[in-house]
């Protein structure tokens, strides 16, 4: 395995794969850059050293084949603002990052216009998943994609936990001084890494979210590591209920009560804190318009429903945080996505923000907590805001990711 930051990639074709399955309004407007914008310092780093950059992703899920709904050509405009900021529309001789695009990601135009590549341009490939031998891990396929470019760089944590032929397969076309992690798929290890393997004690994980059956592994693997485990969300009404609890009509998962009861009792044996929320906000049906009342998370009247931590709940979550040293946060604290409900997720992130100013280390990752930082604009006010949901939730479980294990293989 080559180190990308030593790479010199002048004169060389870098194949990256990055993760550009971004959100999409109804007139294909990207809703939410993050991971587009992530990915931007590894691809500047091949051009300033005089390299060009050929640039493969999914987006969605595409059933049958190519559908305009899901092509990469959406993003052809909004990659060119970003790689040349304020500079939407050049003039004739005014030098910018020229952005191609192949309406295909492997194939004869592909192939040609992968050639004709000079250093300093990006062609950007057509959706990967039009193909399915992508998801495949289909190694014809793979080696037809390796033949675009001299370097692989992935660069896509967000799909470090699939098998495809992008990013695990294709590495073995490549000798090992010449695949390498990008910039920003080694900051995520690196992080992922610290916390699971070097955390500073205290150490809290903060996980929400509505299923426990989705948390069980993150949870357990967590028992071995963590001083102080936080449980809120929907899930936090199946450990409440197993305990005795009265939760009306919250979220809970019936056939996971003696699991919830498991980990509590491992729990203790391990001298683990976990912390359930005392009280919660409950309303009478799941709107925005719904009345709610706070009460103990133990004692909600039939036809209420907990979705979101009481100010008691904050309260006592907020002072085990601020002592921490070392903070994983996966998953919300109740529905923050409606303002009645959003207290609670709010107050955690600030938590986690003020821990964070006080010298302690937090990653943060998953979906709904990454949009919850960025909502209440506190991503920059965290030590490390993952783009890998399902990658990182998987590393935390303590399994082997193929597109790392490829690199590193």
């Amino acid at each position: 395995m080559s180190k990308f930051s030593d790479y010199d990639f002048k004169g060389k074709k870098a194949l990256i794969r990055v993760d550009f399955n971004v959100p999409l309004d109804a007139d294909f407007n990207i809703t939410d850059d993050t991971r587009m914008k992530a990915t931007i310092p590894t691809i500047k780093k091949v051009l300033n050293d005089g390299g060009s950059v050929i640039l493969m992703s999914h987006l969605g899920r595409p059933k049958d084949g190519p559908t305009d709904k899901y092509s990469l050509k959406h993003l052809v405009k909004h990659l060119f603002e970003l790689l040349n900021p304020g500079n939407t529309t050049p003039a004739i001789g005014e030098a910018s990052t020229r952005v191609f695009f192949a309406n295909n990601c492997v194939g004869e135009q592909a192939g040609m216009t992968a050639n004709m590549l000079r250093p300093g341009e990006v062609l950007l490939l057509e959706n990967l998943r039009f193909h399915k031998e992508e998801e495949a891990g289909d190694e014809a396929f793979a080696e037809k994609l390796s033949k675009l470019g001299d370097a692989y760089v992935n660069d896509a944590f967000g799909t470090a936990h699939r098998a495809h032929a992008s990013t695990a397969v294709i590495a073995k076309f490549f000798s090992p001084g010449n695949k390498m992690f990008g910039l920003l798929m080694n900051d995520e290890v690196k992080s992922a890494e610290k916390v699971l393997h070097n955390a500073e004690k205290p150490f809290c994980a903060i996980i929400g979210g509505a299923k426990v059956s989705d948390k069980i592994l993150i949870i357990e693997n967590l028992l071995q590591r963590a001083t102080d485990i936080i449980i809120g969300g929907g899930m936090a009404y199946t450990f409440i209920k197993a305990r005795g609890g009265k939760i009306g009509s919250s979220l809970c998962e019936d056939d996971r009560l003696q699991t919830a009861l498991d980990i509590l009792e491992r729990a203790k044996q391990k001298n683990v804190s976990i912390h359930l929320p005392e009280d919660s906000v409950i309303a009478d049906k799941f709107a925005a318009d719904a009345n709610t009342q706070i009460c103990p998370s133990d004692a909600i009247p039939d036809g209420w429903m907990g979705l979101d931590i009481g100010p008691k709940a904050t309260g006592i979550f907020n002072e085990v945080i601020v002592k921490s040293k070392t903070i994983l946060w996966n998953g919300p604290m109740g529905v923050f996505e409606m303002e009645k409900f959003q207290a609670g997720t709010k107050a955690v992130a600030q938590s986690v923000a003020a821990s964070t100013t006080n010298g302690a280390f937090s990653l943060v990752g998953g979906g709904d907590s990454v949009a919850a930082v960025n909502k209440f604009n506190l991503a920059d006010k965290v030590s490390y805001v993952s783009t890998g949901g399902g990658a990182m939730l998987e590393y935390f479980e303590g399994k082997v990711l193929p597109g790392i294990a490829a690199i590193n293989g």
